[in-house]
């Protein structure tokens, strides 16, 4: 290219600095970063900047923070910014036709997902609850559907038996601005490979987080409760009610044991775990916390409740 690339970047959480990041390095110009309007936060609710406006105002580039991009003036913004390309990461705002029309080369998403599988918006977490053995970031061509449009380049990786929404947040995130940075370098060399159309068959959704979906529910199978353990670390964090008390659940390994007891029955509570049953199996918990308190070992929780060690019975 003769010219350098004007980019405009758009994204809000920690999840998309990486990539802004990518593309500050990029030898393109950066005119603009749009992210969502600031929100209070925190115990006193004041309003705080999100990752990604604190990552530009290091970086000096002007911020934009609309509403909505459904507003004529906010288009006319945009427009008047002259973007070759805008590069959308985890935003959280709807891009209207319009605004897709206004960069000369389109805009580009990153997404945490294999697509067509998990489009939407918690493709992390729901892949651990279903038990995926894989996911990775695809680059593509942002389109009016949701995440339906067609991929540009794609990276992949395991999901690990102990993975959890944390950590594998954090890995894709670095997966996500490699495969950005790979998608930049090689459109500047003009080399980038032809956008291939999603996959007809294998759709699914990725629907936002529910806080009540964090309630675990004794009669399902132990090894998909400790999926939603692991998925909800570290947002929004399982909760159950064990021995007449409310906790979150930090951590927990299914154990594949037979039992005759009734779903939520406490078994077994001692330095190695508290052990409940399920619809299947067994789930020992390993880390919790107390409402108003902080993450424990369930050793140091039992040292407070040490009624529940004499009250559980055995497993059979």
């Amino acid at each position: 290219m003769s010219e350098r690339l004007r980019l405009v970047f758009a994204g809000t959480p920690e999840f998309a600095v990486p990539c802004l990041q990518a593309c500050l390095r990029a030898p393109v110009d950066v005119v603009a970063i749009y992210t969502q309007p600031d929100r209070p936060a925190g115990r006193g609710r004041q309003l705080a900047a999100s990752p990604v406006k604190q990552t530009a105002l290091a970086a000096q580039i002007p911020v934009e923070q609309p509403e909505t991009l459904r507003d004529p003036d906010a288009q006319a913004r945009l427009r008047a910014l002259a973007p070759d390309l805008m590069i959308v990461v985890a935003y959280g705002l709807i891009l209207p036709r319009r605004v897709l029309s206004i960069p000369k080369r389109g805009c580009w998403n990153v997404h945490a997902s294999l697509l067509p599988r998990w489009r939407g918006a918690a493709p992390i977490q729901r892949a651990l609850l279903a038990g995926d053995a894989e996911t990775g970031v695809d680059l593509m061509r942002m389109e009016a559907g949701l995440d339906t449009g067609p991929v540009l380049l794609e990276r992949r990786t395991p999901i690990g038996p102990d993975e959890t929404g944390g950590s594998l947040h954090d890995r894709l995130a670095v997966l996500g601005a490699e495969v950005l940075a790979d998608g930049l370098a090689r459109l500047l060399d003009g080399r980038l490979p032809a956008a291939q159309a999603q996959a007809e068959h294998g759709v699914t959704y990725a629907h936002k987080l529910d806080k009540a979906e964090a309630r675990l529910d004794w009669s399902l199978p132990a090894a998909a409760l400790e999926r939603t353990v692991r998925a909800f670390d570290p947002w929004p964090v399982a909760e159950a009610d064990i021995g007449g008390e409310r906790l979150r659940i930090w951590s927990a390994r299914a154990i594949d044991v037979p039992h005759a007891a009734s779903p939520g029955q406490v078994l077994a509570a001692g330095p190695a775990g508290i052990e409940v049953a399920c619809g299947e199996g067994v789930l020992r918990i390993l880390d919790v916390q107390r409402a108003g308190g902080r993450r424990i070992a369930v050793r140091d929780y039992l040292n407070a409740r040490p009624e529940l060690k004499s009250a559980a019975g055995s497993i059979p």
